[in-house]
């Protein structure tokens, strides 16, 4: 089994919408207009391929995006920088075979790099003790609960402390040398030519913080 973890190509989407309206109810379904903000946006959009099969996504954003998810916002309105994991989808065919856990450990190493936080929620109805443990025994922590919408599901809000950035933080960030080193794994997602500019702007106010 070839297993290959790597950013999205526009030629996936169409496989990604198709997973992701098709993963169930803990899952919220997307059209082709929300995927291409995603794909346009997200600062962390990664599929897992095997065998050249789409098996499974994570999609995350940093703080400071145009989101309106209202998950997305209380965490904008509480904490000043994090990634926030919107959602991860596995493909039934390649479920039980470690991908939840392997994209965690990529989303993480992403974010230890660039913020101090990472966070997520997860649904508390309909319940899902497999999916509650999931994020317990990864390092997450309830720091809040909302209503999504008048009608919505209840959910728990998790963040995960991310001890790294510190070092990272006053070792490159900060430093008169600023920027991480330029080696592949702490690159960050090539997001397309049109958000460029917003990407470059981002990267300079980091660099003057």
């Amino acid at each position: 089994m070839a297993l290959a973890i790597r950013d999205v190509r526009e030629h996936d989407l169409d496989a990604v919408l198709a997973l992701n309206n098709t993963a169930g109810r803990s899952i919220l379904a997307l059209d082709a207009e929300r995927l291409r903000y995603f794909y346009e946006q997200a600062d962390y959009f990664r599929v897992a391929e095997i065998d050249g099969h789409l098996a499974g996504f994570l999609i995350a954003l940093r703080d400071g995006r145009d989101y309106s998810s209202p998950n997305y916002l209380w965490f904008s309105e509480h904490y000043p920088a994090f990634v926030y994991i919107d959602r991860i989808v596995i493909a039934n065919a390649y479920r039980r075979h470690g991908l939840g856990r392997i994209f965690y450990c990529d989303v993480n190493s992403y974010a230890e790099v660039r913020v101090p936080l990472l966070t997520c929620e997860v649904f508390l109805e309909p319940a899902d003790d497999v999916v509650v443990l999931f994020h317990g025994t990864y390092g997450f922590q309830e720091v809040g609960q909302q209503r999504m919408g008048e009608r919505g599901p209840q959910v728990s809000l998790l963040a995960k402390d991310l001890p790294s950035y510190t070092y990272v933080r006053d070792t490159y960030l900060e430093n008169e040398n600023s920027g991480l080193p330029d080696l592949p794994w702490l690159a960050g997602r090539d997001l397309p030519l049109a958000n460029q500019d917003a990407k470059a702007r981002r990267l300079a106010g980091e660099r003057r913080s």
